[in-house]
């Protein structure tokens, strides 16, 4: 793995030693090994009534994110780092991923939230499920639509490389267009549970963008180059 710089100075993924928060960061940045609740979004309704990581259980996990990540390339375009690092910046405290273990029975009460085609979490009961709940720095960040479908498609695309069969997304109720960003992961989600494509493209369905100027130059055409990540 060949580490790049960030706007910040030092290693962009904090990859030596695994500890991101010394050397040239300035302290900027928590550890990978560390689990510090101050720095880190509280838990969201689509966490709520279910097992959410905390402690030893969340930084492992984080810690198999930030390899998926790096290896499906989903980064944070604003800073140039990958994605998993943001929940290790202390300049954005209430930014980046948390996780819980779905509890069957409560994942029925909450179809706001697995949107319109995909009603029945009953047909995953017999499977380890973890969710992860995404909250931008900002309610206007134009990233994440890409970032919560690009993390989708790499934790469910390397499931062999964790302990759950299927990782459910969603952006937290912040983000000005959480529901139709929700909607679209739950669409995806579903075409993923019926016939295992990662593949499909929601984003046909609904129109998403920060601002309505953002919306009219995705219309002219793409505006992701060839390196683009997903």
């Amino acid at each position: 793995m060949n580490p790049f710089r960030s706007h910040f100075g030092g290693e962009a993924d904090g990859d030596a030693g695994g500890d991101a928060g010394t050397g040239e960061d300035g302290g900027l940045f928590d550890g990978y090994d560390e689990f510090v609740p101050e720095n880190i979004p509280v838990p969201g309704a689509f966490l709520q009534g279910h097992d959410v990581l905390a402690g030893e259980d969340h930084v492992a996990f984080h810690d198999v994110t930030r390899e998926l990540f790096e290896e499906r390339t989903v980064y944070d375009m604003t800073f140039n780092y990958n994605l998993a690092r943001l929940n290790l910046d202390t300049r954005h405290e209430n930014a980046g991923y948390r996780y819980a273990e779905e509890v069957a029975e409560n994942a029925k009460d909450d179809d706001e939230f697995l949107g319109e085609e995909n009603e029945n979490p009953g047909t995953t009961d017999d499977r380890r499920v973890l969710r992860a709940e995404f909250t931008p720095t900002t309610p206007f960040c134009p990233q994440t639509h890409t970032l919560t479908m690009g993390s989708f498609r790499a934790w469910n695309g390397l499931a062999d490389r964790h302990e759950y069969d299927l990782v459910r997304v969603r952006a937290d109720e912040m983000h000005h267009e959480s529901e139709q960003i929700n909607q679209q992961l739950a669409d995806l989600e579903a075409t993923y549970l019926e016939t295992g494509d990662l593949s499909a493209n929601p984003n046909q369905r609904v129109e998403v963008g920060s601002t309505p100027m953002e919306r009219a130059k995705s219309d002219e055409g793409p505006s992701r180059g060839p390196q683009a990540p997903f």
